[in-house]
């Protein structure tokens, strides 16, 4: 019995670390004030440029690398667009999603079908073979260290330091901040940077160590779902954190009944994920009908008056 809960908890945690790595960066960019939707985008290019590279190289540290280097480098024209250019943010993250998917696409149009020996979890002797806990706690992937560190280092820059108070001030009132002397454009470019680092790294994370393989669409939606886990959680790191194991047990779920065969279609179950993510966030909406815990200035471009 143990070892079925082990096993069922063992698949949560995987299924949740994109989720909460993705999300964390995106909550950054949006307490910053910019709506970033090519998360997806940025997520399939750090999938396939990681793969990539870690084949050809025959490095996975190598891959990991370059795929937080892809996310960032389409991060990049994102913040050029919406920063240099002041775009709709809303629609050139769509053109962000269209241009990352495609071009994942063809950078790993030569690797399909081929695999790699995932990155193996850290073993700890004694303690990783300890029941139950002993695989949950202290048998884990290196990037779920990093994704907690991530999730304590996040709320911890947000709340204790004078960057983090500097870029929820720009996030909630650009002009004021501007005002004050603090480099909006600036602040918001890291944030972009950050954020794209981290969906090029949830990425990678999916092609080398979840499914150690590239196949086209192997994102498979997680980008809109940690776009909606920063709503869900109302930009809090916290509720982010779990926010990601909830929708990471909802997709687990879905797979367990397909298993047990149910008799539901199969297409439902594995649509279920989403279809839980829309409804959470229609009962915030419903919670919280007129106010929102949004930065003051998400979406909105800011030009420096002349």
């Amino acid at each position: 019995m143990i070892g079925f809960w082990e096993s069922i908890l063992l698949t949560v945690i995987t299924a949740a670390t994109p989720l909460l790595i993705a999300a964390l960066g995106e909550l950054i960019v949006e307490k910053s004030g910019v709506l970033n939707l090519g998360v997806e985008g940025m997520m399939a290019v750090g999938a396939s440029t990681g793969f990539a590279v870690a084949t050809l190289t025959d490095s996975s540290l190598t891959g990991v690398l370059a795929g937080i280097g892809a996310g960032m480098a389409l991060s990049l024209v994102f913040a050029l667009v919406t920063l240099g250019f002041a775009a709709n943010q809303v629609a050139a993250g769509l053109a962000l999603t269209i241009l990352g998917l495609g071009l994942a696409g063809l950078i790993g149009a030569k690797f399909v079908g081929t695999s790699r020996i995932a990155i193996p979890p850290i073993h700890i002797p004694g303690l990783s073979e300890l029941p139950l806990v002993g695989k949950l706690v202290f048998g884990q992937s290196p990037f779920f260290y990093l994704s907690v560190a991530l999730a304590v280092g996040v709320a911890w820059f947000l709340k204790k330091t004078r960057a983090g108070l500097s870029l929820r001030s720009i996030g909630e009132n650009h002009s004021s901040a501007h005002a004050l002397g603090l480099k909006v454009l600036r602040t918001r470019l890291l944030a972009i940077l950050f954020g794209g680092a981290c969906a090029g790294l949830a990425g990678a994370y999916l092609s080398l160590v979840y499914t150690p393989f590239w196949s086209p669409g192997m994102t498979a939606g997680r980008g809109w779902i940690a776009l909606a886990l920063v709503v869900f959680a109302s930009w809090l790191p916290l509720r982010v954190f779990l926010g990601a194991y909830l929708f990471g047990g909802a997709t687990i779920l879905q797979m367990h009944a397909q298993a047990a065969s149910l008799g539901l279609p199969s297409q439902a179950l594995s649509a279920f994920p989403y279809i839980a993510t829309i409804i959470a966030l229609v009962l915030i909406s419903m919670r919280r009908v007129g106010a929102t815990p949004a930065p003051g200035s998400l979406g909105t471009a800011f030009v420096p008056p002349r």
